[in-house]
């Protein structure tokens, strides 16, 4: 009876159990918890792998080789890990384009939106340190195409790659501190969750209608949990036909080769989730200008709730803003392909075209769009009061 009256317990009954959810929630509300659940997963496999790892240039390749043959299920732990990387952001960018569809980013959920904007961002850089750790071509190559971007920053860019790099080249010192701060990240990414989800209580969950009140609500749990719970099963046999049965199909196989500075690949490209944006810094001509853009694809994310004016949040009530939607899904699915293919016409030319629409649908779209939907709005509704 005490445990149940203490404070931490009440807390939890009352965000995990007690929670007052919309009652018409679908499957898509389930990709947050499973969110949490990767993370999970990445941090527990990532403490295991890392006992056995070595962060050091003559060593880190045959490590990762000694974790796969020797270790006792190292296989099954590495394969989790790289494949669990995938699985996150797959679940994350389901996540992002259904609070985009059902305005979950607007007010007053604000904070809540660029929460989780700062969470992708973090993802992107664990990610990315992480894909450097096996020490492969493509995590040598990738590393050194990537940091020297920043070099495209006036005055101080090339202060920043020699910082990043810790010496005048990807090397021993920059393996390092891709490790340490790949080992830390995961810890920040679950703080800025626990945030995350405060940000979302606080509030309230947003729901397919886009309503704040009339909405009947019940509680989280047993309903919400049963629920999830199929997505749970659902995601764990996906992510299971990906370990037993194609375990590599997600990476390149380039990275099976030991690093070796003085073999460049014929094709340097990053991991399939940083496809879209590496189309876009590719599809400017300039160094600085695509860094600019680059960064600016997730900038844009950050302002999106100041940039949406309509008062209708989901896009069930906004014929023209569902096409509009179903349009950038596509946009980003080509500049995936775009980013995974050699820089040569067509390619060029289709990856400036996605990236015209991605800025023009962000800065354009949504507030021109909000605006003249509340225009109309207004007019019916004097129409209907005259």
């Amino acid at each position: 009876m005490r445990l149940i009256q203490h404070p931490t317990f009440s807390i939890f009954k009352q965000h995990l159990i007690d929670y007052p959810t919309p009652l018409n929630l679908s499957y898509l509300w389930g990709f947050g918890s499973l969110a949490a659940i990767c993370l999970v997963i990445q941090i527990l496999t990532g403490i295991l792998l890392a006992m056995h790892y070595t962060p050091h240039v003559d060593l880190a390749f045959a490590s990762v080789e000694h974790i796969m043959r020797d270790v006792n299920y190292g296989w099954f732990l590495r394969y989790v890990h790289a494949n669990g990387a995938s699985m996150f952001f797959i679940v994350v960018y389901i996540h992002m384009f259904r609070g985009l569809y059902y305005g979950s980013y607007t007010a007053p959920r604000q904070a809540l939106w660029i929460i989780g904007v700062a969470i992708f961002l973090l993802m992107m850089a664990t990610a990315f340190m992480g894909y450097v750790l096996p020490w492969g071509q493509m995590s040598f190559w990738g590393a050194t195409v990537i940091t020297n971007l920043f070099s495209a920053i006036p005055l101080v860019g090339d202060s920043i790659v020699y910082w990043l790099w810790g010496g005048f080249s990807v090397d021993n010192a920059t393996l390092n501190r891709f490790f340490s701060l790949h080992y830390l990240m995961p810890f920040v990414i679950a703080g800025l969750g626990f945030l995350h989800m405060i940000a979302l209580h606080q509030n309230g969950s947003n729901n397919p209608l886009g309503i704040l009140v009339g909405v009947e609500k019940i509680s989280f749990y047993p309903y919400f949990y049963l629920k999830d719970l199929v997505g749970w099963v659902g995601f764990g046999l996906f992510f299971s036909f990906f370990i037993y049965f194609f375990p590599n199909m997600l990476g390149h196989p380039d990275n099976y080769i030991e690093a070796n500075p003085m073999v460049t690949p014929a094709h340097i490209v990053p991991e399939w989730y940083f496809l879209p944006f590496y189309a876009i810094l590719r599809s400017i001509p300039d160094k600085l200008g695509g860094v600019i853009a680059m960064f600016s694809a997730i900038i844009v994310l950050f302002l999106l709730p100041f940039l949406h004016l309509n008062n209708t949040r989901s896009s069930l009530f906004r014929p023209v803003g569902r096409k509009l939607f179903w349009l950038l899904l596509a946009d980003c699915l080509i500049l995936g392909w775009i980013g995974g293919n050699v820089v040569e016409y067509p390619y060029i030319q289709i990856g400036q075209s996605a990236t015209f629409f991605y800025f023009f649908y962000f800065l354009i779209c949504i507030p021109v769009l909000g605006y003249l939907e509340n225009l109309f709005i207004n007019l019916n509704l004097n129409h209907i009061d005259g």
